[in-house]
């Protein structure tokens, strides 16, 4: 019909919301399993699925079980991010939904080692790298299906809003775990408290996948399917034709991951095992920072969209090389206040860099292969950052027994970081419905 055009025009701001809303639910959801999944490895998975070893190598065991999930994160992309290439954004973030969701219910009925045996914790691991393949290939199609359906002066903005998903499944997963374990003794909590979450997370997807299935096709992908200019190979096509930005996308991401896990996670270590201090102050510190950030991240991406991508994406990184020395010695102070203080400057820094990187690396790449790039870039960091930092920093501080050598660390990290973006190029004003052809001239260009 010939108002069709005109209907949809008309429906834009209000379908646009709704993609927001669908990806920044569905983001949130699937980083509530995977974080209940870390939060449960360090509460009780030792004692119920690893109970023949010393409790130290049980959480260790645990703890590897939890890494198991950055392994599959990569692979995820991959996967996912061909088929979002091939099939659309839309159904692939249905289906990444759905599997989390299943593979987190089922760790809630998991039987312990006691009624399995050696069985299960192999199934534990079979259900975590399931969520990590889940995850995986989320992250991709959250992010492109507001990047390619809103207004393209607020891209940075729009793309910003499936990261808030991390402090929300943050303060989601910690919050229910710590509900769970005031209205339960230990025994309780040990018994069948843990189970709830998990458990919970089944009628949460329902919700999630009801609001997804609801939500239209990304308009440029649509396009580039009535074109008949979709791949049959997106991953060969990116590996061929965009190496580099492959490269860019893997060392602007990696600064920000080990930044992440050294303020939330390795902060736990630092301060139990370290400092000799209750585990609350940390956990305190970073939900507070995590609740900030949702306020943080969305700021920072319409920032981008007024100043460029690469500017704050470099006051992030910079920011955050510069403060994490000043982190180390608000924590050492061992004051509640301080500690939140270091946490919440900490975590503004890193919305900087993680609120813009959404758009900065998902627009280096063009519609038909953008899934695939994207993903692939994103994931791959996964692995070299968030899943060493913790291991790597603590090491460093067991060898030199001093938090000035995970300063450095993190510094490091962040240069190449600072590198990466700087030789990319700015993303913010470029036509991301561009053909191929421009995407390479624009490579080629920045090449020179």
């Amino acid at each position: 019909m010939a108002t069709t055009p005109v209907d949809r025009g008309a429906n834009r701001p209000s379908s646009v919301r709704r993609v927001v809303i669908a990806s920044l639910v569905g983001t949130s959801l699937e980083w509530y399993d995977f974080f209940i999944y870390g939060t449960a490895a360090a509460l009780v998975f030792n004692t119920l699925f690893f109970p023949s070893f010393d409790p130290l190598v049980g959480t260790l065991l645990a703890f590897t079980t939890a890494a198991v999930g950055f392994v599959a994160r990569p692979l995820g992309g991959i996967v996912f991010g061909h088929y979002g290439d091939r099939i659309g954004r839309k159904n692939v973030l249905v289906v990444t939904l759905l599997l989390m969701g299943i593979a987190t219910f089922a760790i809630g009925l998991v039987p312990t080692y006691a009624v399995f045996g050696i069985g299960a914790p192999i199934l534990l691991v079979v259900l975590r790298f399931l969520q990590g393949i889940g995850l995986g290939g989320e992250w991709g199609g959250a992010v492109l299906m507001t990047l390619e359906s809103g207004d393209p002066a607020r891209r940075g903005l729009n793309a910003s809003w499936p990261q808030v998903g991390v402090p929300v499944g943050l303060l989601l997963s910690n919050g229910v775990l710590w509900v769970m374990q005031a209205v339960t003794d230990e025994e309780a909590f040990a018994s069948w408290g843990w189970r709830v979450p998990f458990l919970l997370s089944g009628l949460l997807v329902i919700a999630g996948l009801w609001i997804r299935v609801s939500i239209a096709e990304s308009p440029l992908f649509e396009k580039v399917e009535s074109a008949g200019a979709k791949t049959r190979a997106p991953i060969v096509d990116v590996l061929r034709s965009y190496p580099r930005e492959i490269l860019l996308a893997l060392g602007a991401r990696v600064g920000v991951d080990v930044a992440f896990y050294i303020f939330v996670l390795f902060i736990t270590t630092y301060i139990t095992t370290y400092l000799g201090l209750p585990s609350g102050l940390a956990l305190g510190g970073v939900l507070i920072g995590a609740a900030c950030q949702i306020f943080f991240i969305p700021l920072f991406g319409a920032l981008s969209d007024r100043f460029g991508r690469r500017p704050v994406y470099l006051a992030g990184a910079v920011g955050a090389a510069g403060w994490v020395f000043a982190f180390f010695a608000l924590l050492d102070t061992g004051s509640f206040a301080l500690i939140v203080l270091a946490t919440v400057v900490a975590l503004l820094f890193h919305a900087a860099m993680y609120a813009t990187q959404a758009s900065f690396i998902a627009e280096m790449f063009p519609t038909r292969i953008r899934y695939s790039g994207a993903s692939m870039g994103y994931q791959l960091a996964g692995i070299v950052g968030g899943a060493l930092a913790p291991i790597i920093a603590t090491a460093l501080l067991s060898a030199y027994q001093t938090s000035l050598a995970v300063s450095l660390y993190v510094v490091a990290v962040l240069a190449l970081t600072v590198v990466c973006v700087l030789i990319a190029r700015e993303t913010s004003r470029l036509d991301i419905a561009a053909d191929d052809a421009t995407y390479r001239a624009r490579t080629e260009q920045s090449a020179v």
